[in-house]
C-alpha cells in the first residue's frame, strides 16, 4: 500500500525523535533491549534472571567483560518512561527464589533501566545505560495489520481458520458467521457474539494441546483495559477483497472497527516503542510445539518468519541512527533448554535455525547480526544416567509441577523425578516435510505422543553466605554477549 499522507507526518515525527535521543545518547551511551516472545516463552524469567545475574556478578563465562573483571557493577535506576509501567523485578525475583514458582506471563508492556558501570578494553572508566522493555509478541504479529486492509485480514484469517486442527476450533464461530449478511443493516448484538465466539477460537488455539501461533489480532487474548471496546469488537466477514461496503452495513461497521483498532493499538505500540528498539531478542517454546504436533511447528514457522520480517533491520549507521534507527542484532532463543537432556541441545538449535533461516538471511543480508541459541534463563533440572535394564539413559531431574502427568501419573508438585525426555529428530527434512511426521496431543492421548516435555517447578537454590543464591542458566551468557558484548569493548 501506498504511504498516506498522515504515514509521512508519522515518520517526520519519529526521525524528529530519533535526533533528540541520538544527541541525548552521546553523553550517555543508552542500548534498548526488546525482549519478546509468544505466550509462556519465558520472557519474564529471561530480563528477570538477566538482571539477577549482573547485579550479583553472576557465574556468566561467555560474557566477556563480565568474566573478565572489567564489568566494576550494575546497578537499577528509576524507570525512564513515565507512561509505561516499571517491570516487577524485585517481585519477581521472590517469587523464584523463595515461592519456587514462575512469574505471570507478560500481557502488557513494562521496561527496567539497568546502568553497568565498566573499563574499556584501553583502561578507560565507562558506563552503558540498558533499557529492558519486555513486551508480547503477540503485539509484533499485529504490525503487518498496518499494511492490510480489513477485507485483506478477513480473507486471511478465514483461510488459515478452515485448515485442520484450527476447523474444528473454529465450528461455532463459523456456525455464526454463515447467519451473517456483510452487507445488511450494522448490527451491534451480531457484531458482539462474532467477536465473542472469535476470540474463544483464538483462545482455543493457544491451549497447550494445539499451540497455535499465528492469532492476531493480538489484543484480544490480552485486552486490558480496552476489553468490551468497540476498537476491540470485531471480526472476519466473508466478503470479496476488492469489494465495497454499503454504508451503515455491518461490513462497514466490522470495517471501521478495525480501523480503530489499528489507530488505537497498534499505531501507538509501533511509534511509541517498537521503532526505539536497538537490539531484540525473540523467545520461542518450541518445545510446547513438539507437544502439540507438527501442525503446531508449521504454524510456529510462519509466526517466526512474520515477526522477522516486521522489524526496521540493518547496520547502524550515522545516518539512520539519526534519522530511523534500525535493530542490528536479533537473537532468537530456543527457551527451556533444560527440559533436555544436553545432547540434544544442538538439535533444538538447529530446528530454530531452520525455521528463521529464510527471514534471518534477508536481515543478514541488509547488514543485521542474527543468531540462535538453546538456552534456559533459570535452568529448572539437573542431568543424570538413569539404569532401565541394561542401558543407562541420558535423562533430567527435576520437580514437575504440580498437576502436570505423565501417562497415568499425576504430579503433586513436591516430589523430584528422574524423566527422560527422548532425543530431538536428527533429519530436519523429514521433520518440516508436512503433517503427520510425528503424534502430538493435537490428534493422540497424552501416553501416545512422541514428545512430551512436562513443566517444571524453579530449582530450590541454597543462601552463599548472606547473598542471594545465584540464580543457574544454560548459555544466558552468550545471550548476553551477542546482544551487548560490543557495547562493552
Amino acid at each position: 500500500m501506498a504511504p498516506s499522507f498522515s504515514d509521512i507526518v508519522e515518520d517526520t515525527r519519529l526521525s524528529i525523535r530519533s535526533l533528540i535521543e541520538y544527541g541525548e545518547s552521546l553523553f550517555n551511551p543508552t542500548v534498548r533491549l526488546g525482549v519478546t516472545g509468544l505466550s509462556r516463552a519465558g520472557k519474564t524469567v529471561f530480563i528477570t534472571a538477566l538482571v539477577h545475574g549482573l547485579l550479583r556478578g553472576g557465574r556468566f563465562p561467555v560474557f566477556e567483560s563480565l568474566a573478565t573483571g572489567r564489568i566494576a557493577r550494575a546497578r537499577l535506576e528509576p524507570q525512564p518512561d513515565d507512561a509505561v509501567p516499571r517491570f516487577a523485578y524485585e517481585g519477581h525475583v521472590r517469587t523464584l527464589i523463595g515461592d519456587r514458582r514462575w512469574p505471570h506471563s507478560t500481557v502488557d508492556i513494562s521496561e527496567l533501566r539497568l546502568v553497568i558501570e565498566y573499563q574499556r578494553q584501553n583502561a578507560a572508566t565507562r558506563t552503558l545505560t540498558l533499557d529492558l522493555v519486555d513486551y508480547p509478541g503477540e503485539w509484533l504479529l499485529d504490525l503487518p495489520l498496518l499494511n492490510k486492509s480489513y477485507e485483506q485480514w478477513s480473507a486471511e484469517s478465514l483461510a488459515l481458520s478452515r485448515r485442520e486442527p484450527r476447523a474444528k476450533l473454529a465450528a461455532q464461530w463459523h456456525t455464526h458467521l454463515a447467519t451473517l449478511d456483510a452487507n445488511g443493516r450494522e448490527d451491534e448484538q451480531a457484531t458482539l457474539t462474532a467477536a465473542k465466539l472469535f476470540t474463544d477460537y483464538l483462545r482455543a488455539c493457544r491451549d497447550e494441546r494445539f499451540a497455535m501461533s499465528l492469532l492476531p489480532p493480538g489484543r484480544f487474548l490480552m485486552p486490558g483495559n480496552l476489553a468490551g471496546s468497540p476498537a476491540l469488537t470485531f471480526a472476519p466477514l466473508d466478503v470479496r477483497q476488492d469489494g465495497t461496503a454499503p454504508d451503515g452495513s455491518l461490513w462497514a461497521m466490522m470495517r471501521r472497527r478495525y480501523e480503530a483498532y489499528k489507530d488505537v493499538v497498534v499505531r501507538p505500540f509501533f511509534r511509541d516503542h517498537f521503532t526505539r528498539l536497538d537490539r531484540q531478542i525473540v523467545l520461542v517454546d518450541a518445545l510446547a510445539a513438539f507437544n502439540a504436533g507438527p501442525e503446531a511447528l508449521k504454524d510456529l514457522e510462519g509466526a517466526l518468519s512474520g515477526i522477522l520480517d516486521c522489524f526496521n533491520i540493518g547496520r547502524s549507521t550515522f545516518l539512520n541512527t539519526l534519522f530511523r534507527p534500525r535493530i542490528d542484532k536479533i537473537l532468537f532463543a530456543a527457551t527451556k533448554a533444560d527440559h533436555l537432556h544436553h545432547s540434544s541441545h544442538d538439535r533444538l538449535e538447529a530446528i530454530l535455525k531452520r525455521m528463521v533461516e529464510r527471514a534471518a538471511s534477508r536481515a543478514e543480508y541488509a547488514g543485521a547480526g542474527v543468531d540462535v541459541v538453546a538456552l534456559a534463563a533459570v535452568r529448572a533440572t539437573r542431568e543424570a544416567l538413569v539404569q532401565q535394564g541394561r542401558e543407562k539413559l541420558p535423562s533430567i531431574l527435576g520437580t514437575p509441577e504440580e498437576g502436570e502427568m505423565s501417562g497415568d501419573e499425576v504430579f503433586d508438585g513436591e516430589t523430584e523425578v528422574a524423566t527422560f525426555p527422548g532425543d530431538l529428530p536428527a533429519k530436519l527434512d523429514d521433520l518440516f516435510s508436512g503433517d503427520g511426521t510425528f503424534r502430538g496431543l493435537s490428534n493422540t492421548a497424552s501416553d501416545q505422543t512422541d514428545f512430551r516435555f512436562l513443566r517444571f517447578r524453579p530449582p530450590l537454590l541454597a543462601r552463599e553466605g548472606g547473598e542471594e543464591p545465584a540464580l543457574p542458566h544454560i548459555r544466558l551468557d552468550r545471550a548476553l554477549q551477542f546482544l551487548i558484548g560490543d557495547k562493552l569493548q
